[in-house]
């Protein structure tokens, strides 16, 4: 992709280029050879093309030129749509924020929240200058997706506007004494590059359209209604721009009775179906087709009859969903199996596999209420095995149908299907429920998170939205009373980890970035009720971060090291303690959540989880036991794939691909190296993802794991022809490290996957 504006004048593009070769220590001399005897007009596509086919290993600070020449263009553009002089490079912000409200590209709550006073003090504070920080490819992405255009497409908002309606908008309820200073610090932590918000926040903030989460997920009953329904609320989340992850271990299994009648279930190949058309008809404000992640557990008796061959290319196709994503949620006794073996080695561990709507008929467990209860709803605690209990319980039962295998060969298929689709992800649900800080809901021993979102890395409380009946009001209207269930949503920012380390702003960035976070869940606008709901009931946020193999680049640690891990490790330690102190103190200033009381945030239990002992520690569980904290969950760590590349780092906590490499998306194909790349920083981005040991990557994500209250989005590479027994080690590997989820398993042999956007904010 090049520039293809030709009314650009001659001396600025001139200028510009010799700015910047000084800057970042670029000869530019060949480049003005080449364009000397070019007439005027020709000169910035000339320039552009230059400058984005010399970036390389050996001058990688190119992208930094063309980023240059297309600001040039973008300022061009503006100015022109919005009539003042280039010069000047941004025009008037407020009548920047009167002019799209007016064409209702604005929603109408900045005009109304803030005086024109305050709005053109807003606009003396944005730096142009930090524009420069943008590598070529972030520019182009943060332009091309997510700046506010007019509705024939003209170009409105630079990138500091953008940022400082994002400020301005979080910040707009904020008691109006301490407002402005909010909007600057926010404005402070985005321009500088020290965060990034989710990009549903990055493109919808301050709009008059659009949500602000990222995904959100959901727990089907097992009814007709149940799974109806739950397409419906999938469809309107998808087409305001979530990524959706769904819980399918509730549904009867292939063959099970319907209302007594024997062998009518058709089990869940065809629901999942039917959830794949909405993926495909209902896309996301008609840019990309929504994205949808089914959790089935392994112990369901359709995990061998057509869920782990969704995606794969062979088998019969009827029984085919290859636009939804999968994931496989496994309790701690199925990989125990994976470890029985015989005298010879072989591995002999049986695996039974159950209709939860059977289980409930014939075991009649029930809760305190009376509900009946199924396998999906115990897990393992450390001091005692209550789902290893039931499921004993349920294999000695004679009259209960099932269906058994090895359980290595049920593992073998998760690998095969993994090899060549990516997926399922892997959900190691014991561990989940245990370290989970609000199970006080529920009681020790039952399943309050039963899945993960489309990435993996959101854990929370769920449970199914239900019918509780129907009837005709007054005026004949036909009324469906629901009663809502936990419909979890995401709300998601990630601190850009090389800029915010070595700036030394960690603790005054996350202070703010909380508040971000936590005005999100308040003004966001969700159209699925039990989804907002929930959003305010738990407050839950997800903090994460990005740059971690840049971050380590320039701190000179090699990936494959002790180092590494133990880097990890106090690091994290540090974010997780200005994340949870500022959440005590936005409760001390506003309120706790509704749940707080009882949790283990409230009875000290988390701490204890997690040997804080020291005296910082303690002195934060004292004030959280007295003023308690503003969010149930608080931090999550997403894949950061489009946020990182507009942030100029590498993706999440992923080792880069390559030092130079193809970026490549539907509408682009840039030329990328790895990020501060120079003969200091090389030999650390040597080894790139998939030579790399990937024990060393789960090392490292286990110590980050110990200080997330969520969970991580780790992806594992291995080469296309990784021995069976090879993959293995690495899965048994991560739940030994106590894990709680894993990603995509991405093989050299395949193709790209296509991903949510809205996640990888």
């Amino acid at each position: 992709m090049i520039a293809t504006t030709t009314t650009l004048n001659y001396q600025p593009i001139l200028e510009a280029l010799q700015a910047t070769s000084q800057k970042y220590g670029v000869d530019i001399t060949p480049l003005l050879e080449n364009i000397s005897d070019l007439e005027e007009s020709a000169i910035h596509e000339k320039a552009f093309y230059y400058a984005l086919h010399n970036i390389s290993m050996a001058e990688p600070n190119w992208t930094f030129v063309a980023a240059k020449l297309l600001l040039l263009e973008l300022y061009d553009k503006a100015a022109k749509v919005r009539g003042y002089d280039v010069k000047r490079k941004y025009g008037d912000f407020y009548k920047l924020i009167q002019t799209l409200t007016e064409e209702g590209i604005y929603s109408t709550e900045l005009l109304q929240s803030y005086s024109k006073d305050e709005m053109m003090e807003f606009g003396r504070i944005i730096q142009p200058e930090r524009d420069e920080l943008f590598t070529y490819v972030g520019l182009f992405l943060l332009t091309d997706r997510y700046l506010a255009k007019d509705y024939e497409g003209n170009t409105y908002e630079l990138p500091q506007e953008r940022f400082m309606i994002i400020s301005m908008f979080l910040m707009k309820n904020e008691v109006k004494e301490k407002r402005r200073e909010l909007v600057k610090e926010a404005y402070w932590a985005l321009s500088n590059l020290y965060m990034t918000v989710a990009t549903p926040t990055l493109a919808n903030a301050g709009k008059s359209h659009g949500q602000l989460s990222s995904c959100f997920i959901d727990t089907v009953e097992d009814s007709l209604d149940g799974i109806y329904l739950n397409n419906w609320d999938v469809a309107r989340l998808s087409k305001g721009g979530g990524g959706i992850g769904i819980y399918y271990g509730k549904v009867r299994a292939l063959g099970s009775d319907i209302k007594k009648y024997k062998g009518n279930s058709s089990g869940v190949v065809p629901w999942i179906r039917l959830l794949n058309d909405t993926a495909v008809s209902v896309d996301q404000l008609g840019q990309r087709q929504g994205a949808i992640a089914i959790y089935l557990d392994v112990f369901h008796k359709d995990i061998m009859n057509g869920f782990l061959d969704l995606k794969t290319n062979n088998g019969d196709e009827r029984r085919k969903a290859h636009d939804i994503f999968t994931g496989v949620t496994i309790p701690d006794l199925f990989m125990k199996k994976l470890q029985e073996l015989d005298e010879a080695g072989r591995s002999i561990g049986e695996w039974h596999t159950f209709c939860p709507h059977q289980i409930k008929q014939v075991m009649k467990w029930k809760d305190e209420n009376g509900t009946a209860l199924g396998l999906e709803d115990f897990y393992d605690e450390v001091d005692q095995a209550f789902f290893t209990e039931k499921y004993i319980e349920a294999v000695n039962h004679p009259l209960l149908p099932r269906k058994t295998y090895r359980a290595m060969d049920i593992m073998a298929r998760i690998m095969v299907s993994q090899l060549e689709t990516g997926t399922p992800y892997i959900f190691y649900r014991d561990e989940v429920n245990r370290q989970n800080p609000n199970k006080h809901l529920l009681g020790k021993g039952r399943t309050a998170i039963f899945c993960s979102n489309l990435c993996t890395e959101i854990t929370q409380n769920m449970s199914a939205t239900t019918v509780v009946k129907e009837y005709e009001d007054e005026e004949g209207n036909i009324v469906i009373i629901r009663k809502p269930g936990h419909f979890v949503v995401c709300n998601l920012s990630s601190i850009h980890l090389p800029n915010a380390v070595q700036a030394n702003v960690l603790e005054r960035l996350i202070r703010i970035q909380m508040r971000m976070l936590d005005n999100v869940i308040d003004l966001n606008t969700i159209s699925v009720g039990q989804a907002g709901k929930t959003n305010q009931t738990f407050r839950a946020v997800g903090l994460g971060t990005f740059g971690w193999h840049h971050l380590l680049a320039v701190k000179h640690i090699f990936w494959e090291s002790n180092e590494a891990v133990q880097y990890a490790d106090e690091l994290y330690e540090d974010i997780a303690y200005y994340t949870i102190r500022t959440s005590m103190e936005l409760a001390k200033e506003k309120e706790p959540y509704q749940m707080f009381a009882g949790s283990e945030w409230h009875t000290g239990l988390y701490f204890d989880r997690k040997e804080y002992t020291s005296n910082r520690w303690k002195e934060l569980r004292s004030d959280i036991a007295q003023y308690g904290v503003r969010n149930g969950w608080m931090m999550a760590i997403a894949p950061n794939s489009s946020t990182a590349k507009i942030g100029g780092s590498t993706d999440g906590i992923d080792p880069i691909y390559a030092v130079e490499y193809a970026e490549e998306k539907k509408n682009f194909k840039f030329k990328v190296t790895a990020p501060d790349l120079d003969h200091h920083t090389y030999n650390y981005y040597r080894r790139a993802r998939h030579a790399i040991d990937q024990v060393w990557s789960i090392r490292q994500n286990a110590a980050r794991q110990r200080h997330i209250d969520q969970s991580i989005s780790l992806n594992l590479y291995v080469r296309h022809d990784i021995k069976a027994r090879e993959l293995l080690q690495l899965h048994l590997e991560a739940w030994k490290q106590r894990l709680k989820t894993t990603y995509y398993v991405r093989s050299t042999s395949q193709t790209e996957i296509a991903e949510c956007e809205a996640c990888h904010s």
